[in-house]
């Protein structure tokens, strides 16, 4: 029984055993059309993907006139200076721990992670915009 499927399936493969199965499957797609629209849709597909995504922000996610001006006067901070305050305050609290005030040492070195996050931000509204334009 095993030989009889194995035969049968090197006849198909071979396509000795008249018209295989594939064939079948072939004809059918090509002439009902079905090949075509799934190359169309690849394609639209295709083009989809390379387009550049459009970013237009909803009047009701504007920022405030408080929140821009903030952003503007930000914007002209150096983004190094940011980088330079964080460095700054990792070598101020290691000098607060060498000296032995160890508490504050602690507070000052939980600055460096906020100028760098104030940093990114910084960062980012020059490049994007404060609304993303």
């Amino acid at each position: 029984m095993a030989q009889d499927n194995q035969s049968w399936h090197n006849q198909q493969a071979s396509g000795q055993g008249g018209t295989g199965v594939m064939d079948k499957v072939k004809d059918t797609i090509s002439n009902s059309g079905v090949g075509e629209k799934v190359n169309n849709l690849a394609n639209e597909a295709g083009n989809y993907m390379h387009r550049e995504p459009v970013s237009m922000p909803r009047p009701e996610h504007r920022e405030g006139p408080i929140a821009r001006s903030i952003e503007q006067q930000t914007a002209r901070i150096p983004s190094d200076a940011w980088l330079w305050a964080a460095v700054g305050s990792i070598g101020l609290s290691l000098a607060l721990e060498l000296s032995g005030k160890e508490k504050t040492a602690n507070f000052v070195g939980h600055w460096a992670p906020t100028f760098l996050i104030f940093g990114l931000y910084n960062k980012m509204v020059k490049l994007q915009g404060s609304d993303g334009i």
